[in-house]
């Protein structure tokens, strides 16, 4: 197995809206405002219809669950979502919380991106396993895909 860069992209975020605690932790829900997509075989934008539904639970634990729209720069829509997993170790999140942006690396911050479809140009997508890895900034998220293959 071999990882292969998939694409990298740029999310633009609105402040988070504050649920609160509730049985399963404490639930935020981010809006995406848009972003871009970049990667030698897709690229496109991200549109404003989709959200983190994010949930803190009490180990400190962010259980992401994103979904959102692409458009490419030929005109297919594809569905976007992805579950991850972040733990950012203290001082990134005292950096965090200052407003300064947490790069790769400095905590764990991975996600497994699913695809859907109908455009026949991007059908692979459908069957693909991919992994990828974030950074954080204010108002902003980041993230590194790889496409996962036989090796």
């Amino acid at each position: 197995m071999k990882l292969e860069p998939l694409y990298d992209v740029h999310v633009d975020l609105k402040d988070p809206v504050e649920v609160g605690a509730g049985p399963f932790g404490v639930r935020r829900i981010i809006d995406i405002i848009g972003g871009t997509v970049d990667g030698p075989r897709l690229k496109g934008r991200v549109l404003p219809s989709g959200a983190d539904w994010l949930l803190v639970t009490g180990d400190g634990v962010s259980r992401l669950s994103v979904r959102a729209t692409v458009l490419t720069g030929d005109g297919a829509y594809i569905y976007l979502d992805y579950p991850g997993i972040a733990v950012l170790p203290p001082e990134a999140g005292a950096k965090f919380m200052r407003g300064e942006a947490i790069d790769y690396g400095e905590g764990y911050f991975m996600t497994t991106p699913r695809f859907e479809t109908g455009d026949h140009r991007y059908a692979w997508l459908n069957a693909v396993v991919v992994v990828a890895e974030g950074r954080l900034g204010p108002g902003r998220v980041e993230f590194r895909a790889y496409h996962v293959v036989n090796g």
